[in-house]
């Protein structure tokens, strides 16, 4: 009788995975991503971090409370429409717990969607504009582009050497993603007495950009604040050295990724700064680093740092938080959209070991935090801090290798 009665519970403990659940459920996630238009290598990048830390939560810390994670991608070529029918079928077909989408353009354009059908969705563009009110149901993954423009003119300020006000030339694409720069880079430059001279915009697929350099060169910008990404980046060098241009050009987060490196050999140059929120293999101590490193060791999709899969890690581990916590909060221990969104309203302060500075998401705010710091890039592929972790416009910068 006893080992019939052991049997039984055996059974109903196997039964419930072990996790208080009569059924396990299979968390679906949707990843509306660029894969193969213009920068998709972070696309590329973003899609497998994202998917190596999910496999992760399943082989090692077998899933979310015994529920696997699913993720569901769909390319869109960095495409509007491409992405927008992405989101469609993820909330009309794949019915997702949440959404990761990908470019500021493409957030915007989903935006209303994702609302009218309440799904959570983090847009891995920081694009400030996409928080625009109403901020329900979409959220960033770290500060916005706004909290970049700020920490770059600050940095700017605290570096510059002379008696006149430094002078600064912004260098855009003319979509959403490079104009994002734009309106807080006059606001914050004329707080702190910087003289913005110029604002020079392009499309994506330039391929030159000596006209837009030598306007730069002659409004007299010795700073040159960059929102493109890598492949034009490398452009602009090249264009600088046709001209015997020699500014600091500095950018956001997005200003590198692996084919940076390869493209940019005798370019790079150590000449590129970029404000970036995240953990780097220098910061020792770091339970982040050590994250991701163990996915280096186990998947072999990177053999060594890098920021695009970076930010794939930080949202798939922002995701798994929310589904834990959704988990915990719900009385019936349901992760679903509604339960996911309430779990992330209610991240406080939340710890990621260092990978990202500690999120805050509110009903009213979805911004994540506002902590930045400025890395020197190297042209062999290393980030060596330049600065402490500051909250521009609070705390005073702390130059570190000058």
């Amino acid at each position: 009788m006893k080992s019939k009665i052991l049997i039984l519970i055996l059974s109903v403990v196997f039964l419930m995975g072990g996790t208080g659940s009569l059924q396990a459920k299979t968390i679906k996630v949707g990843a509306a991503i660029n894969l193969t238009g213009p920068a998709s290598t972070w696309g590329q990048f973003h899609e497998k971090g994202q998917r190596d830390y999910f496999r992760y939560v399943n082989e090692v810390k077998g899933g979310v409370y015994g529920n696997k994670i699913k993720m569901i991608t769909v390319d869109t070529a960095y495409k509007v429409p491409e992405a927008i029918a992405a989101v469609k079928k993820f909330v009309l077909q794949d019915n997702v717990d949440i959404i990761a989408t990908w470019s500021a353009g493409e957030g915007l354009a989903a935006k209303p969607i994702i609302q009218e059908y309440k799904v959570p969705t983090i847009n891995y563009s920081t694009s400030w504009e996409i928080l625009e009110k109403p901020v329900d149901y979409i959220y960033l993954p770290f500060g916005s582009y706004k909290m970049d423009c700020h920490a770059i003119l600050e940095y700017i300020k605290a570096i510059h050497k002379g008696k006149e006000a430094p002078k600064v030339g912004l260098l855009t694409y003319n979509n959403a993603y490079g104009r994002s720069i734009h309106a807080p880079s006059k606001e914050y430059a004329k707080q702190l007495g910087i003289n913005l001279v110029a604002v020079e915009e392009f499309p994506a697929k330039t391929v030159d950009l000596n006209t837009e350099l030598l306007r730069l060169q002659k409004a007299g910008a010795e700073y040159v604040f960059m929102q493109m990404l890598p492949s034009a980046i490398i452009t602009a060098f090249k264009s600088a050295d046709r001209i015997n241009y020699t500014p600091v050009f500095l950018g956001t987060w997005t200003s590198t990724d692996p084919d940076f490196f390869k493209m940019g050999k005798g370019l790079i140059r150590d000449r590129l700064i970029m404000q970036f929120p995240g953990g780097l293999p220098s910061d020792k101590d770091s339970s982040g680093i050590k994250v991701m490193q163990e996915l280096w060791k186990r998947y072999k999709t990177v053999n060594s740092f890098d920021a695009s899969y970076w930010e794939g890690v930080v949202v798939g581990m922002i995701m798994e938080r929310a589904f834990k916590r959704a988990y915990e909060m719900s009385k019936n221990k349901n992760i679903n959209p509604q339960t996911v969104n309430a779990a992330l309203e209610s991240f406080k302060n939340e710890d990621f070991g260092g990978l990202v500075p500690s999120i805050t998401y509110t009903k009213d705010d979805h911004g994540a935090s506002f902590t930045a710091r400025m890395v020197k890039v190297k042209e062999d592929g290393t980030y060596i801090p330049l600065t402490n972790f500051y909250i521009p416009g609070k705390d005073k910068i702390k130059l570190l290798n000058m």
